[in-house]
């Protein structure tokens, strides 16, 4: 029943996009006073399962369930009816509307799902808002990695200011959207109760943007961690790891 209810819910968003994606053509064919002669939800070859005439636009759904379309008057379109073209012009017809009409009619599905994509995720932060650390929280500072290390960053650091700007918000990324995007050449931190300066080395920008380092990351939140049970007979045994010792990462 889970894979039946994943299928529904799919094939329902999927169907919601292409029909919304298909008013974005029918609406402005309409305003321009453009004959539209069908409105099909999924493509129908030989039948429909559904279709009802309301006024000069037939209403369906087809049974092939791949996208959706509308069959404008003058226009090739996925109907690929081409005999209406070998007729006279019409002034009711695509073909007969000025271009910057044509040009509406014709994008105005990919406006809409413009305008769809930006309020399912305006909506989406409205009512989720952001997820991020307070810096302040991280009261045991930052663990570094080694391209954080060429940095000049430390573990157990605590993040001040890079650039001059106040670091309110923590980010994993937040060195890379300084020093790349706004042109930070220092950056201060806290370090075992002191705060220093220190200079983003020469080219570091490059650094962090070439291919090698892609998939690098500078910092991460520090936190401690300490050690449940240790194996009797173990290579962690072995290695001198004890019950309840304390660590971080």
């Amino acid at each position: 029943m889970d894979i039946v209810s994943i299928v529904f819910q799919v094939i329902l968003s999927l169907s919601i996009l292409v029909v919304l994606h298909e008013f974005g053509h029918y609406l402005p064919a309409k305003w321009f006073k453009t004959r539209v002669e069908k409105f099909y939800l999924f493509f129908n070859p030989y039948f429909s399962l559904f279709k009802k005439q309301i006024g000069e636009t037939e209403w369906g759904i087809g049974w092939v369930p791949f996208g959706g379309y509308v069959k404008i008057a003058g226009m090739i379109d996925e109907s690929m009816d081409k005999e209406q073209l070998e007729q006279p012009v019409q002034p009711w017809e695509f073909r007969a509307k000025p271009a910057w009409q044509r040009l509406i009619i014709m994008v105005g599905g990919v406006v809409v799902n413009f305008i769809l994509g930006f309020l399912i995720f305006a909506g989406l932060l409205y009512f989720y808002g952001e997820t991020y650390y307070k810096n302040s929280d991280l009261k045991y500072g930052i663990m570094v990695d080694s391209l954080g290390m060429e940095l000049g960053l430390e573990d157990g650091d605590k993040l001040v200011s890079i650039g001059g700007k106040p670091v309110d918000r923590f980010s994993r990324g937040i060195f890379t959207e300084e020093i790349v995007f706004n042109n930070a050449s220092s950056f201060e931190v806290n370090r075992k109760g002191s705060e220093i300066t220190l200079q983003v080395p020469a080219n570091f920008a490059q650094k962090l943007t070439s291919p090698s380092n892609k998939n690098k990351g500078l910092i991460l939140e520090r936190y401690p961690q300490q050690i449940a049970k240790v194996n009797d007979k173990s290579i962690a045994e072995k290695a001198g790891l004890k019950k309840m010792i304390r660590f971080y990462l």
